[in-house]
């Protein structure tokens, strides 16, 4: 149940206005927890719900088009990330798993988004291209990703070592034994 929350959270870190928070969600955080925690089978109910709030947040809060075909990069990066959750993070939970986790989860959403949008802009007329058709073009198309980078560095890290870390630190709590007082 707490990673279908976590989905939720993540959902709705999107859908509410964070101007100038440049990609800072529970997403992937969310997705490394899910996959982490819950079975295989069940990875097609997150994948789902955040292929509506791609949708919604194309057609409904940005006004485009929306053509499926553009998305396909970021739906497989959605179960990927769960797919790495689930291979790095599920059996045990170490800080060097949970570092590779959040550092490979981020990165590869950046190395692979940023390609797909310079890949796809390079067929388009060079006055609604945003890059250039060349290795400096993609170069800038990385550059200009970075702030976005950064923050879903942070949002990774902050969101998955919460749901991750909390119940570690209940559980060692509720261990400790309480110190003995000598009688009078």
């Amino acid at each position: 149940m707490p990673a279908y929350l976590l989905i939720l959270v993540a959902i709705l870190s999107r859908l509410l206005p964070h101007a100038g928070w440049f990609n800072f969600t529970a997403v992937g955080g969310a997705l490394l927890y899910f996959g982490a925690r819950r079975p295989w089978r069940e990875m097609l109910a997150p994948l789902g719900a955040l292929m509506a709030t791609d949708y919604i947040l194309t057609v409904y809060t940005y006004h485009y088009a929306f053509h499926w075909q553009g998305y396909i990069p970021t739906w497989i990066w959605y179960l990927s990330a769960m797919a790495l959750g689930q291979i790095l993070l599920r059996a045990r939970t170490s800080l060097v798993r949970f570092a590779a986790a959040v550092i490979l989860g981020p990165t590869s959403f950046f190395l692979i988004s940023n390609f797909a949008v310079w890949f796809v802009g390079r067929n388009l007329p060079e006055g609604i291209r945003m890059y250039a058709p060349t290795l400096r073009g993609l170069l800038t198309c990385y550059a200009a990703g970075l702030p976005f980078y950064r923050n879903d560095l942070l949002s990774t890290a902050i969101v998955a070592g919460l749901a991750l870390g909390i119940p570690v630190l209940i559980r060692r709590m509720q261990h400790t034994e309480a110190p003995v007082i000598p009688a009078r």
